[in-house]
């Protein structure tokens, strides 16, 4: 590649997409120059959430800014990147990736699953299947979405890269590991009774820990969005009289706090969770890991990742403070390959000098095409909401609504004729989808 900066713009919706976005972002190297840009969706981090995600990289809630989707191609050719990484929800990136595709001398077009993507889901990859280049972070999902890839006839290059926020940091004494910390994931488990119980098991362990703080360690304060809809707020919970009289109380030691998951980390004597990415952080950072399996393993609980990974354990062991430390050849396959594994540098690249020796095919678009412009204009307005405000995205709900509730009626009718049973711990719900967003970046239920 020839000397010179190259530029990257970086789009993003939610926190949890932002957190990424700009740690990859940072990860590059001095011959990138990067900007931040929030889409405005009804997902749009508040000023705490932005400061929390940005915790750690070079860049502050002041250089970010937030547009309208309608100003999005304007932006792009002011800027001009030579590569925009769309960091956003997969129904979003399948909005946003035609609109710039159809600009003149059209930057890379990149896209990233960050988090617990596995397993792996086709739909992942259909959403995305407009870019030129989705970034991977471990050699297990390079070669289960490669396999999709394959099944589902699409060309789709594949980066190996690894999660920013777990490259090697520097292990301090932990002598002042004072607090337990435990890791919301907003959607597992799901039902209200199982957040209950959950609260249960941790109003237990802070009982049993009189010495230490038991943190739930919460991604969004009330009123603020996340990601994903978090129906059932385990600190609104908390706060709710029925729940605090089947707890038996909230201990004193039994806190809700918020902010970037590095700073809980720092005087953490352990991280527990049921499936959340933090996990993952926790182990960067040397920190003992507890995934509580009370609520089952399988794709619904979105842990099956750590299969193998010796960290499963119930509530009793969280009582017992029996922490648990990775098997080696798990993380090797599972988010800490060695960084000679990598690819992503070099194919950033080698697009990069492609596109600019000659532009790059833009990829048609393949599934998902019935309704046609309808249809796109609901893509748009389902995941927009208010900021969409097209009449077509207005005329499209008046249509397509009552449609989709017809076809769900209908398919739900078709499993009980079938009889179809489906174990909670092995196969997926409705109200928690497995697609690789879903697990902690959001590809399946859009909020708006």
């Amino acid at each position: 590649m020839s000397t010179g900066t190259r530029r990257m713009l970086v789009i993003a919706d939610s926190d949890s997409y932002l957190k990424w976005g700009a740690a990859f972002a940072e990860q590059r190297d001095a011959s990138w120059s990067a900007a931040l840009v929030l889409l405005k969706s009804p997902v749009l981090p508040s000023a705490r959430q932005l400061d929390a995600a940005l915790a750690g990289t070079r860049f502050t809630r002041g250089d970010t800014r937030s547009i309208d989707l309608d100003d999005l191609t304007a932006l792009i050719e002011t800027e001009r990147p030579h590569v925009v990484l769309l960091a956003l929800r997969g129904p979003l990136v399948r909005v946003v990736a035609p609109l710039i595709a159809e600009l003149p001398g059209r930057p890379v077009i990149v896209s990233g699953l960050p988090g617990l993507t596995i397993p792996a889901e086709p739909k992942a990859i259909v959403y995305r299947e407009q870019c030129d280049m989705i970034v991977l972070h471990s050699r297990r999902e390079v070669r289960e979405f490669s396999a999709n890839a394959a099944s589902l006839g699409i060309e789709m290059r594949f980066a190996l890269a690894t999660l920013p926020f777990l490259e090697a940091r520097e292990q301090r004494a932990r002598t002042d590991a004072r607090s337990i910390v435990f890791a919301v994931q907003a959607k597992v488990p799901a039902a209200r009774e199982e957040r209950v119980q959950l609260l249960q098991i941790l109003s237990t362990a802070a009982r049993a820990h009189t010495g230490k703080r038991v943190v739930v360690k919460t991604r969004a304060r009330r009123g603020e969005a996340q990601t994903h809809l978090e129906q059932y707020d385990l600190a609104a919970l908390l706060d709710t009289p029925d729940v605090v009289d089947a707890i038996g109380g909230v201990p004193d030691n039994l806190v809700v706090s918020d902010g970037p998951m590095a700073e809980h980390l720092s005087r953490a004597a352990a991280l527990v969770t049921v499936s959340s990415t933090a996990a993952l952080e926790a182990i960067a950072a040397g920190v003992p890991v507890l995934l509580l399996d009370d609520f089952g393993i399988g794709p619904r609980q979105i842990n099956t990742v750590f299969v193998g990974s010796d960290l499963f354990g119930n509530a009793s062991d969280l009582a017992r403070g029996a922490w648990r430390h990775p098997d080696s050849a798990w993380l090797d396959d599972n988010y800490f390959h060695p960084a000679h594994a990598t690819t992503v540098d070099d194919r950033l690249d080698e697009l990069v000098r492609r596109n600019a020796a000659r532009p790059l095919p833009f990829p048609e678009r393949r599934f998902n095409l019935t309704g046609g412009t309808l249809r796109r204009a609901f893509e748009r307005k389902r995941m927009l909401g208010h900021y969409d405000r097209s009449l077509s995205g207005t005329l499209s709900l008046v249509v397509a609504l009552p449609a989709r509730a017809a076809v769900r009626r209908a398919r739900r009718l078709a499993r009980m004729l079938r009889g179809d049973q489906q174990h909670p711990a092995l196969f997926t719900s409705a109200a928690v989808s497995t697609s690789p967003g879903a697990h902690e970046f959001g590809d399946s239920r859009p909020v708006g």
